[in-house]
């Protein structure tokens, strides 16, 4: 997969402020305000840094938290998870594995057949609608 790299000012003129905060900053939005959360629209929800296609709808579902929530990413090349020990919390961040944009949170206790939460930011995402 060929990584994209832009210069802070580049991403500053591609992204809103929101979008910045989130995906290049590590933010998060607040639970339950990002336009995902609750969508039950079928489709591909890809990287709003690159493009590059992330989550399925199908493995969507709600959790409960306030944020997209899937059980599993739409492949294992898609995205890429580090140790995160920031707030005084271990957790395992997910990044998009083509520009490195901050998407969420990994937690192990999703619904079967993974048993996998991925948290995603709203903000994180664009959503291609299935024709």
């Amino acid at each position: 997969m060929t990584n994209i790299e832009k210069s802070d000012s580049e991403w500053r003129d591609s992204l809103t402020p929101e979008q910045y905060e989130v995906a290049r900053c590590g933010g998060t939005e607040r639970a339950f305000t990002g336009k995902y959360w609750d969508c039950k629209t079928p489709g591909t929800y890809v990287c709003i840094g690159c493009g590059a296609d992330l989550f399925d709808s199908e493995a969507k579902y709600d959790s409960g938290s306030g944020w997209p929530s899937f059980w599993a990413a739409i492949s294992d090349q898609a995205i890429t998870e580090h140790r995160d020990t920031s707030y005084g919390m271990v957790r395992t961040e997910v990044v998009c594995a083509k520009c490195n944009s901050h998407l969420g949170h990994l937690f192990p206790d999703g619904p079967k057949p993974t048993g996998m939460r991925y948290c995603i930011n709203s903000a994180s995402l664009d959503l291609k609608e299935k024709a």
